[in-house]
């Protein structure tokens, strides 16, 4: 179960970092220091949601590894793995597997639909790379990063919309 206020709250908190991101490129760090501010708050508000268990930061943990993994290989921008790694601490463990199940399939569909549209758009710049061999005119066509927080914000909806019944009047 997850509280209809905190699911709402990290509504509204999604739909603000989602337009920074869009704009900017980038989520400050203060988005990350509210969020474990929150969690610490919520220890002691909802100790019946919130703990200090290894199963609570299994998730966190992993995308703060993963994210480090993927900005390291210039795909995620490291304020996307802090914010997605302090995000997961405001999500009670027991709904973490299918809040993930819906990043997934949000991180499948949009940024399959972003691929495509990158190889429509630029299916000559791409031609050319292959055909001069050349890698760095090859990377060149597929851009930059794109913004991380939307889709979170796609996938939270998502949670939302299918599981009504997990979210809880408090």
């Amino acid at each position: 179960m997850i509280p209809l206020s905190v699911y709402l709250f990290l509504l509204i908190e999604l739909v603000a970092v989602a337009y920074i991101d869009i704009l900017s490129k980038k989520i400050p760090n203060v988005w990350s220091i509210l969020n474990l501010a929150f969690f610490v708050l919520f220890i002691f508000l909802m100790p019946e949601e919130y703990q200090l268990r290894l199963t609570t930061f299994f998730y966190s943990l992993s995308f703060l590894f993963v994210g480090f993994v993927l900005y390291l290989l210039k795909i995620m921008g490291p304020g996307d793995s802090k914010f997605l790694f302090s995000f997961y601490l405001l999500v009670p463990a027991s709904i973490h597997e299918k809040v993930f199940l819906c990043l997934i399939y949000a991180t499948i569909l949009i940024g399959s639909f972003f691929f495509i549209r990158t190889i429509i758009r630029n299916l000559d710049k791409m031609k050319q790379a292959l055909i001069l061999k050349n890698a760095t005119l090859l990377r060149k066509a597929f851009g930059k990063k794109f913004a991380y927080a939307p889709v979170m914000l796609v996938s939270w909806i998502w949670f939302g919309i299918q599981n009504k019944e997990l979210l809880a009047l408090k």
